[in-house]
């Protein structure tokens, strides 16, 4: 019994370095791919937030300076059959109405349209897919975003500012004050993009985030 226990071989020190290098390369590798996932992802919310923006200046310089949404003229009347009842007739004074910011938890109606809702916030979208700026269902459903959130465009007062904007819902904290860092000042209530929360390092807690346009 003596001799079996002393012929037993355990790891060596050398052995047990090289096990815990491995494991050190294979986790480095996960925490390097996950954040390469949430860098893209975020990039990919700057990029389709710069679309809409692009969109909606498209439109206007297909129409006459009128913004989406917002445009008298989007009638079957004037714009030909293509353009349904209930697609025009706003009120064209330059602001994107109709629309609430809602909360973290709930967003409000600009990122919550249904097909055939006729608030300027929600006509936006209708009005860019039938001038085929957008794609998708001729209806006033709002885009969705990477985080499983959508985009909604209203004027509505954001950190005590109240502008037209662009906003994103469902973003994880930590990746919105990334967002603002990389491409505004980095504070959640100043400058062009803001969020109706305080950013929380490292955290990813679901935001509404909002760029100005």
């Amino acid at each position: 019994m003596l001799k079996s226990i002393r012929n037993t071989k355990g790891f060596t020190l050398i052995e047990m370095a090289i096990v815990l290098v491995i494991i050190g390369i294979i986790l480095g590798a996960v925490l390097k791919g996950q954040e390469l996932i949430n860098s893209a992802k975020s990039k990919r919310i700057y990029t389709d937030v710069q679309g809409v923006a692009a969109g909606i200046y498209t439109y206007m310089d297909k129409y006459g300076t009128r913004l989406p949404g917002d445009d008298p003229n989007a009638t079957a009347a004037i714009r030909g059959t293509g353009w349904a009842t209930g697609t025009g007739g706003t009120l064209g004074n330059g602001l994107i109405e109709g629309g609430a910011t809602g909360s973290d938890a709930t967003p409000g109606s600009m990122f919550t349209c249904a097909a055939a809702t006729t608030t300027e916030t929600c006509r936006l979208w209708d009005h860019m897919k039938r001038s085929n700026i957008l794609t998708g269902a001729l209806n006033s459903t709002n885009p969705p975003n990477s985080y499983g959130g959508t985009i909604g465009v209203a004027n509505v007062a954001v950190q005590g500012l109240t502008v037209n904007w662009i906003g994103v819902s469902n973003v994880p904290s930590n990746i919105a004050q990334s967002l603002d860092t990389m491409y505004d000042d980095g504070v959640a209530t100043t400058g062009s993009i803001r969020a109706l929360a305080a950013y929380t390092a490292g955290s990813e807690a679901p935001i509404l985030v909002f760029f100005r346009f």
